[in-house]
């Protein structure tokens, strides 16, 4: 009789603790994590620590969503987005890291999301923005500067010799002829197509509707929820909800992600020998001749979404 009764309690206890244990492991498991991307869009390191402002980067995305994409706890992400955009191949990098994680992601969007922003936004799974948010502002800005007046103001004459029809076009010393204008133009015009077909493809939209909205302009969370450009209006929490809705988890736990600055000594140890020089020279130099170094040290326009 003692035998039995232990073995029904040996049960008992068996069954509570195979009750007790999935729940608490399931907690444990159902993470959602958070990521914060913070200014400007750029490539490479990116490190802004001397020149003002937090920066996201290509790098910095691919280290993050490595982290969640490993954790086999987290179920889905939430991108928190603060950006007014960027340079153009490095929005398009973000994109292609977020399309590999393989897991929900949610965008979170703050005061704005425009342009850039709006672009490593468009093909997530659901986007969530403020009413007063900013965002939007499709499109694309190309920038050739004219510095044949600086030239002449710093007494400069600049002689050039090329092989390539086109090939100073963008050296900044004199004006652009009216075929390189063209030239530029359409380069500009394909990094704008290629806006609207992920805007399309991400929101569900035909290339025609997007283009009637991809004029540069901004709008606010609300406008833009009643064009399709977000999904719901809400904050922060309002986006770890509905991560954990497409995960199919319920409770989650809550991860917050933290890039960790770089400190001064290795933003420093980062900086090439070329850009070091700017720097010393920065300080006798002066604006105008910053700015002369910066376009000779890189002729070339950088297209942005911004």
């Amino acid at each position: 009789m003692k035998k039995g009764k232990a073995t029904i309690i040996g049960i008992v206890v068996l069954l509570l603790l195979l009750s007790v244990i999935p729940l608490a492991c399931t907690t444990e498991g159902n993470k959602v994590a958070v990521i914060s991307l913070t200014g400007s869009i750029q490539g490479g390191g990116g490190s802004a620590l001397l020149f003002g402002g937090s920066v996201i980067t290509p790098q910095l995305v691919r280290s993050q969503l490595k982290r969640a994409r490993e954790d086999s706890a987290v179920k889905a992400v939430v991108l928190q987005v603060e950006s007014p955009g960027g340079i153009v191949a490095a929005c398009q990098e973000i994109v292609n890291e977020i399309e590999q994680l393989g897991k929900p992601v949610v965008v979170s969007m703050g005061t704005m999301a425009a342009s850039g922003g709006y672009f490593i936004s468009a093909n997530v799974d659901k986007i969530v923005a403020l009413p007063g948010t900013l965002t939007g502002s499709i499109g694309v800005i190309s920038q050739v500067p004219n510095l044949s007046g600086l030239y002449e103001k710093l007494g400069i004459d600049m002689e050039v010799f090329t092989g390539g029809k086109y090939k100073d076009m963008y050296a900044g010393h004199r004006e652009m002829t009216l075929e390189e204008r063209e030239v530029m133009q359409e380069m500009t015009d394909l990094f704008y197509d290629q806006f609207v077909r992920v805007v399309a493809e991400g929101r569900g939209l035909s290339e025609e509707r997007v283009r009637e909205l991809a004029t540069g302009q901004l709008y606010i969370g609300e406008q833009a929820k009643q064009l399709g450009l977000v999904d719901e209006l809400g904050g922060l929490q309002t986006a770890i909800d509905a991560a954990a809705e497409l995960a199919g988890i319920k409770d989650p736990n809550v991860e917050y992600y933290r890039s960790e600055a770089p400190s001064l000594l290795s933003s420093l140890l980062e900086l090439s020998w070329d850009k070091v020089q700017t720097l010393i020279r920065a300080s006798s130099l002066g604006a105008e001749g910053v700015l002369l170094l910066e376009m000779l040290n890189s002729p070339y326009p950088e297209p942005a979404y911004r």
